[in-house]
């Protein structure tokens, strides 16, 4: 089966959008074009935006708050697309309707948050998971098999970077805001660190240095992790460049090089200690929908969890992110 017929063998499942921004007009045009789901609702604080991302997606009813959104009952999973200050919020409002969670990275601003949604979906006994795609992408799931393949060795570690460039955005974007717990780690960060996590578990050393934009996030960290007595991690991100987004992960054998953008669909090129060197080409278009099947597979199947994408791992990510941002010295209002 190839990778199209597998994302078609995945069941249609209905979505509500709550938070039509651009990842959810990215999202919505790949769940769309790969899957047999549908959007049926989309909710906006503004009926303006609602019925606009309505009328381009082809959904139904646009609702003018989040709690007509989640009490649609025509929807199966709510997509949380808010920015991820108000995630907690989000995602307790769909769970609390018994509805279905795919929660955007960050999944919230801290640990003590996402504990709570987490808890709150047991209760409910929903599907919950936080929308870290990279982990449901051909090129991830190829590089996990070089290494389960013994290709590289034993795993040493993994260099991994998310830069972007977003010095003309004003003070008041979210991304510099810190009532919106804006700051690089949040928004870039989370992607090598979860990088990391999928490839060694928790680390249990964590040291970082940062530095603060001029209203208190986090304008960029450098970032080491520890795991056991070899493995280590070395991670970057930063809102004042655009870095190579790229990624090594390096073994007692050799290596596996992975192109700009990592964390996008992309390819990799496997260098052996011995001489051996070949490329995988994991180039698709979009890539958000890898993870809207996994979903949908979840879903129909009655389980509350991904096995690729752990309430754990959700947990583990958050705290890492947690301790980065109090060595650096960032903390959220009301935090």
């Amino acid at each position: 089966m190839d990778l199209a017929e597998g994302l078609r063998a995945a069941p249609p499942i209905r979505w509500g959008i709550l938070g039509p921004g651009g990842i959810a007009a990215a999202f919505t045009e790949d769940l769309l074009r790969e899957t047999r789901s549908t959007v049926v609702a989309v909710g906006s604080r503004s009926q303006e935006r609602a019925d606009r991302f309505a009328a381009a997606v082809g959904a139904q009813r646009a609702h003018a708050s989040y709690e007509a959104l989640v009490a649609d009952p025509d929807v199966d999973v709510v997509y949380v697309a808010s920015p991820h200050s108000q995630h907690h919020e989000h995602a307790l409002l769909a769970i609390a309707a018994g509805k279905h969670v795919l929660i955007e990275k960050a999944f919230t601003r801290n640990s003590t948050e996402a504990r709570a949604v987490l808890e709150a979906a047991r209760g409910a006994g929903v599907f919950c998971m936080e929308a870290m795609w990279t982990r449901f992408l051909p090129h991830v799931a190829a590089m996990h098999a070089v290494i389960d393949r013994g290709e590289i060795g034993e795993l040493v570690g993994v260099i991994a970077d998310h830069g972007q460039n977003m010095r003309h955005h004003p003070p008041t974007h979210r991304l510099h805001d810190p009532q919106l717990a804006g700051g690089a780690l949040l928004d870039l960060g989370v992607y090598p660190i979860a990088f990391a996590h999928d490839l060694l578990g928790a680390p249990d050393r964590i040291a970082a240095i940062g530095s603060l934009t001029t209203t208190g996030v986090d304008g960029q960290a450098s970032i080491a992790l520890g795991f056991g007595s070899v493995q280590q991690a070395s991670l970057h991100t930063t809102l004042w460049a655009r870095t190579a987004t790229t990624a090594v992960v390096f073994g007692s054998a050799g290596r596996i090089e992975l192109a700009t953008d990592f964390y996008r669909p992309t390819s990799f090129t496997v260098v052996r200690d011995d001489g051996e060197r070949w490329t995988h080409h994991g180039h698709v278009e979009g890539g958000l929908q890898f993870e809207a099947a996994e979903v949908a597979r979840c879903v129909v199947e009655g389980r509350t969890q991904s096995a690729r994408m752990t309430w754990q791992d959700t947990l583990d990510v958050m705290a890492t992110m947690d301790e980065v941002r109090r060595q650096v010295g960032v903390r959220y209002p009301g935090e």
